[in-house]
């Protein structure tokens, strides 16, 4: 149940891709489906009835750690984790009788969003699928709480929170940085429209100049590189995520990674770990508390050794 939402926030209106949602009065039965949605009501205090489960970073229950430790200390009746399917469980998610359906960072189509919508109010993504900024997400559940003085208070500490991590590390700012995974056969290097880097340029990061250079502009928010020419992704650092450590130590042994200044220099920032990974792609409220200081860490060590030489 929203408790403590002030009527004269109800109705509202909420804009997004797919037209816009009015809800009535405060939710008290909330279904959350995408990534990190379930997070932002959480953080506002509001345990959802259903949220998906999470495979990534979720372990064996499907629920992330940040989540879990919130979910411990609210206590009463845990939310129920919806199956690990390509689609939303329509069947599941009507069964469990909501009234406002949040997927303020989700990639649902037109069709899943008319579904859903025929099931109870439902706030889909606003601009391009998975590309709201942890903010955005917020200020979105906010609204649909009724809540927006509580979510504006959320954004503003925990944007605090992070600038006096940041603050610890005076090499940090300013530092130019190119993200990168190799996957299928090539080097995946995220763009611009990746939230991942959205978060890290709103730090005071650099994205490189040769991120621009290099990307074909279509709207995605990752592009291929081949191998023979990874040289040509310059920055002050690169930045990478790996679940496992095995996989990280077998690129590093190649001729054309060891070849590249960055790596050369030490100033690689590889965020290990699926649940580290899982904590800031992307990040939420929540998980920015359990998952960012280490984060941080590991970029500003890869920042003092590009400045270093």
């Amino acid at each position: 149940m929203v408790a403590g939402a002030a009527a004269q926030h109800f109705p509202v209106t909420l804009e997004h891709v797919y037209g816009s949602t009015t809800i009535e009065a405060a939710p008290k039965r909330i279904v959350t489906w995408g990534w990190g949605n379930e997070d932002a009501v959480l953080a506002l205090g509001v345990v959802p009835v259903g949220i998906p489960f999470q495979s990534y970073g979720g372990g064996e229950d499907g629920i992330q750690p940040w989540l879990e430790e919130v979910l411990a200390a609210a206590g009463g009746e845990p939310p129920t984790v919806l199956p690990n399917t390509g689609e939303p469980p329509f069947e599941q998610i009507a069964a469990l009788e909501p009234d406002l359906i949040i997927a303020a960072f989700s990639g649902i189509t037109q069709d899943q969003y008319a579904l859903l919508s025929g099931i109870a109010p439902t706030i889909a993504y606003s601009g391009d699928a998975y590309s709201a900024t942890w903010q955005e997400v917020t200020t979105t559940v906010g609204a649909a709480l009724g809540k927006p003085d509580e979510a504006a208070a959320l954004i503003a500490e925990t944007g605090q929170f992070l600038a006096d991590e940041v603050a610890k590390y005076p090499d940090v700012p300013g530092t130019t940085f190119a993200g990168f995974n190799d996957f299928d056969g090539a080097i995946a290097v995220y763009d611009a429209l990746d939230a991942r880097m959205k978060f890290l340029t709103g730090l005071g990061l650099v994205l490189a100049p040769s991120v621009e250079e290099l990307s074909p502009h279509d709207g995605k928010f990752i592009f291929s590189l081949s191998y023979e020419v990874f040289d040509t992704l310059t920055s002050d650092i690169l930045l990478t995520y790996y679940e496992d450590q095995a996989p990280l130590d077998e690129f590093l042994t190649r001729p054309y990674v060891k070849a590249m200044p960055q790596i050369e220099k030490g100033a690689l920032a590889a965020l290990v770990g699926t649940e580290n990974v899982a904590a800031v792609s992307p990040p939420s409220a929540l998980s920015l508390r359990w998952g960012f200081p280490q984060y941080i860490d590991v970029i500003a060590k890869a920042a003092s050794a590009a400045k270093a030489q």
